[in-house]
């Protein structure tokens, strides 16, 4: 089993904002980091942390079929405090006919890079959602247009995950 299914969540949101995604177990905690950024839609602008392993680790030092290790945390953006919870789902085989790490599914659209933690992108909806409201412009050009909270599109992660590889070679 030489892939790892994780399914990492964004804590504090209702509904849960979410991904699926397949990562080989040869990976460092790095480029774990890495994929969560590209896939959450993060910018890679903070700090971030594991709960366990370090950045040049191996998941597969870690993370096996046979060990306790079910679950653990992944904090992004030591100010905002973007906290994950990243799920072990399964182990699974790899496949030629698939590049990894690879998306396959997710819900809803991450919260923009710097809006304040989750009080402040709740607070941004709330702005957005209004007719009129005083901040309501600021935070439009701020995003540079339209925000869609329930934007997903799996495709499009997928691209960027790509494009992310060909950068790094």
């Amino acid at each position: 089993m030489d892939i790892i299914q994780f399914k990492v969540t964004l804590l504090d949101t209702k509904p849960p904002i979410w991904r699926r995604f397949l990562i080989p177990k040869s990976s460092t905690f790095e480029e774990l980091h890495n994929t969560i950024q590209v896939i959450m839609g993060w910018e890679n602008y903070h700090l971030h942390e594991f709960n366990i392993g370090r950045p040049e680790q191996k998941l597969e030092e870690f993370l096996t079929p046979k060990k306790e290790i079910e679950k653990f945390d992944y904090l992004y953006d030591f100010g905002d405090s973007w906290e994950h919870e990243v799920e072990i789902e399964k182990f699974i085989r790899w496949s030629s006919r698939r590049q990894y790490p690879v998306c396959t599914g997710g819900k809803l659209n991450c919260p923009p890079e710097d809006c304040g933690g989750i009080p402040g992108f709740y607070r941004m909806l709330y702005i957005l959602n209004q007719k009129r409201h005083p901040e309501k412009r600021k935070y439009i050009e701020w995003l540079g247009g339209k925000y869609d909270p329930k934007y997903f599109n799996k495709d499009e992660v997928n691209q960027n995950i790509k494009s992310f590889r060909l950068h790094k070679s």
